[in-house]
């Protein structure tokens, strides 16, 4: 049995729906969940951010809770403060959000060369 990839998306994400058509075409199987009805754990999160450069790249700074929030307080939060903010709010994280099939890779937002080399 194959693992699959996990993806967390936003139903009316224009994005998102572009990421999931791009796994479709690639026959890359997934496992679906609403993010903001089911955001990444904390752990996940946690792993995401330890392989990113900027913790900032996990946020969604075009997004209304982004902005309701404020690109200063996030900037003075310390990661586990980010990583609660996110957590608690799945709208502050930028998506789609890939987890690899192994759970040891992730992807932060949708550009078809970026996920043509994952």
């Amino acid at each position: 049995m194959t693992s699959k990839v996990q993806i967390y998306s936003y139903p009316l994400c224009t994005t998102c729906k572009r990421a999931l058509k791009w796994l479709q075409e690639n026959d890359i199987e997934y496992e679906l969940f609403d993010i903001t009805k089911f955001p990444p754990t904390k752990e996940i999160l946690i792993k995401a951010m330890s392989q990113i450069e900027k913790r900032k790249t996990l946020f969604n700074t075009s997004g209304l809770s982004y902005r309701k929030l404020g690109s200063k307080v996030v900037d003075a939060m310390s990661d586990m403060e980010a990583i609660e903010a996110l957590h608690a709010d799945g709208k502050l994280i930028k998506r789609p959000f890939l987890i690899s099939a192994n759970k040891n890779n992730y992807l932060i937002g949708f550009k078809s060369e970026d996920w043509n080399k994952f």
